[in-house]
């Protein structure tokens, strides 16, 4: 579907979580497609079914062969896989997220290279491919590797994935495929777990560092999955909002206390100070607040034609009003106090003069 045609069949995995069953809900709305099925092992919770609508859920598991019979019986061509799992599920390890990401992602690009009918394959990936340290460039783009090799283990798997998604390139040239790489995710209804850290009056951060963050509201990554489903062109796109925001200036508009201290300190001491919600963190999230990681996003706009709703502040305060967080220090009295202070070094450079 190089041409831009729109779909007609459309098949999303991981419909029973957010981002697959919010992409099936919002093309479930488009009138000229003519089927959605939605795929997962469980079934999606009663709100998230009625917002399907018309979709048709189908129960199936992407690691057994059997998902050709879905593919073929449909005569699908257009596969949305969003099924990726951040962190091991309840009662799972490593190896069951392992397990879960690669050999499904694996058996499902398997099957899409024999059905003739797929024509277009979008993949949910993340920013994490990018790896976070002190040799990274201001801003990644998507020709770029990892300066150092992620040591967390979703940042392998998408890895991993993104490989395999090349290789059906490679194999079906026929087929546009699309890698979104998403920037972190926050909002009022789902937020990274690295962010949620901002939750505790006092926010331990890295000492000498100041993490600079760039992030994504969950409507718009919901939003360029739905249009890479319509209109996606082969290829590797950054998706992020505009602009940036540090670490310390999170701290500040969530009204919390910062506590500088060594990363060593922060990736042991500060997982005990934060409780359960530090304690989670992965790999990626611990080196995510130790370096930060910067995207471009031209491509995004020219060649995707994708234009976030909202900027990296516009989503981080509109996950704070969701979490409904509390302040321990006002934000507005310390941005009074700040230009208060400005104001008195100007008036004293001033009188030196």
């Amino acid at each position: 579907m190089r041409d831009g045609q729109t779909p007609k069949v459309v098949l999303v995995t991981g419909a029973s979580r957010f981002f697959g069953g919010n992409v099936v809900a919002k093309l479930a709305k488009e009138p000229d497609i003519d089927r959605i099925l939605a795929v997962d092992t469980m079934t999606p919770g009663r709100d998230l079914r009625r917002r399907m609508g018309r979709a048709e859920f189908v129960r199936a598991d992407i690691r057994n062969p059997l998902i050709r019979r879905v593919i073929d019986g449909a005569a699908v061509d257009t596969v949305v896989h969003a099924a990726t799992l951040a962190r091991p599920p309840a009662g799972g390890g490593r190896a069951v997220m392992k397990d879960l990401n690669v050999l499904g992602a694996m058996q499902l690009f398997a099957v899409c290279q024999k059905a003739m009918s797929v024509r277009r394959v979008v993949v949910r990936s993340s920013s994490a491919v990018y790896g976070c340290s002190a040799k990274d460039p201001a801003k990644f783009t998507e020709e770029m590797s990892a300066r150092t090799p992620p040591r967390g283990g979703f940042a392998r798997d998408m890895i991993e994935i993104e490989g395999f998604v090349r290789g059906l390139a490679r194999r079906r040239p026929d087929i546009a495929t699309a890698i979104l790489r998403f920037a972190p995710i926050v909002g009022p209804r789902l937020a990274s777990r690295g962010v949620q850290y901002l939750r505790s009056p006092v926010t331990p951060t890295v000492f000498g560092r100041d993490a600079r963050m760039q992030l994504l509201h969950e409507e718009d990554a919901i939003a360029a999955l739905t249009l890479a489903a319509r209109t996606t062109r082969s290829g590797t796109y950054n998706i992020a909002g505009d602009g940036a925001l540090s670490l310390s200036q999170a701290v500040r508009r969530t009204g919390r206390v910062e506590l500088p201290v060594p990363f060593t300190v922060f990736r042991t001491a500060g997982r005990l100070l934060m409780g359960p919600v530090m304690r989670e963190f992965s790999g990626e999230q611990l080196d995510y607040f130790h370096f930060g990681c910067g995207l471009d996003t031209t491509r995004m706009r020219a060649e995707l034609g994708f234009v976030p709703r909202w900027t990296t502040v516009q989503a981080f305060d509109d996950f704070i009003g969701g979490a409904a967080l509390r302040p321990v220090v006002d934000p507005a009295w310390i941005d009074a106090a700040e230009n208060k202070l400005l104001g008195l070094l100007g008036a004293g450079t001033g009188a030196q003069q």
